[in-house]
């Protein structure tokens, strides 16, 4: 039995991933502060008893070291995280704080108490600009320009991985997720599109579709990105890995297919794009197969039916 930490227990992606941990018969520690998780994510884990235990906890404040010489975990996933564009357009600074300084601290934490390997959640929709080839390689991250502070802020810690690997001997994956959908993403945040969608269809709205609809998204299912991290444990040391599937899907498009299986007929309402958007990303995951052994196996139709059918059950 392995001591994991998950940071960002509490969310989408963090719940998910502790829930499989635990039915592996891991020890999980999930941290969150609540801001954007929440308590009815831990349901499932909670049923595992002593094995799981869940703090409220900002992964900025200082008693997290405490936690870490508490319970000593061998493996961290670091999920936890700002992860908006819009808001860190609006607010730089806290988007900096989040994403820099609590990774800092979580990094500082886990070397003081030799965890063997931090696993963290990079994001591939964003920490390669708008690249000039697709679907983008991991190596197209030197020299790209991310277009917003949390592209910047989750690309610069990546350098940061790379100097506790060499001066500290902390292991590192750093996983460059695609758009992650999926049973339990919240409709209410700018990154779950294809929860935001199927609630206000299921609800009978029209949803919005900012821009034209021509922008395309790599969209992956939770259940292969859980997969990913698994993998990572004993895998990809060092390495920067995109987690997608390698497929550009237009936002009318995603849209059409939701539209199709939920049966709705409203034609969608349209909005400026905001700032910061891309306009198309996917990502070559090669490196995957080989570091990871991984590859995703959901087919979009599939995984968008399963969303579906979770969301009409809550």
């Amino acid at each position: 039995m392995t001591t994991i930490l998950v940071t960002g227990g509490a969310g989408f992606i963090g719940s998910n991933l502790a829930d499989r941990l635990l039915a592996e018969e891991h020890r999980v520690i999930a941290v969150d502060d609540l801001s954007t998780g929440r308590i009815a994510n831990l349901a499932d884990a909670r049923g595992y008893g002593k094995a799981y235990t869940f703090f409220n906890m900002d992964v900025r404040a200082e008693g997290l070291l405490a936690l870490f010489e508490r319970h000593r975990p061998e493996v961290v996933y670091h999920l936890a995280a700002q992860a908006g564009v819009r808001p860190s357009l609006d607010k730089p600074a806290l988007d900096a704080s989040v994403n820099i300084m609590g990774t800092l601290n979580v990094l500082e934490c886990a070397r003081r108490v030799e965890t063997r390997k931090v696993i963290y959640a990079a994001s591939g929709g964003t920490i390669y600009g708008e690249p000039k080839r697709l679907p983008a390689k991991e190596s197209s991250a030197q020299g790209s320009f991310p277009m917003s502070p949390y592209g910047i802020s989750k690309k610069v810690v990546i350098d940061y991985l790379g100097y506790y690997q060499r001066f500290s001997g902390l292991d590192f994956t750093a996983c460059a997720l695609a758009n992650v959908y999926g049973p339990r993403q919240d409709p209410h945040t700018e990154a779950g599109v294809v929860s935001i969608f199927s609630s206000a269809m299921l609800a009978g709205k029209a949803p919005t579709i900012f821009g034209d609809g021509n922008q395309t998204r790599d969209y992956v299912f939770i259940d292969d990105v859980v997969h990913a991290f698994v993998q990572a444990m004993e895998r990809g040391s060092g390495k920067l890995v995109n987690i997608g599937t390698g497929l550009e899907t237009s936002v009318t498009g995603l849209y059409k297919l939701l539209a199709q299986i939920i049966g709705f007929d409203q034609e969608p309402g349209y909005a400026p794009l905001p700032p910061g958007e891309l306009r198309r990303i996917s990502l070559d995951i090669s490196v995957a197969g080989k570091a990871l052994a991984w590859k995703p196996w959901t087919p979009l139709e599939d995984g968008l039916a399963e969303t579906v059918a979770y969301l009409k059950g809550i």
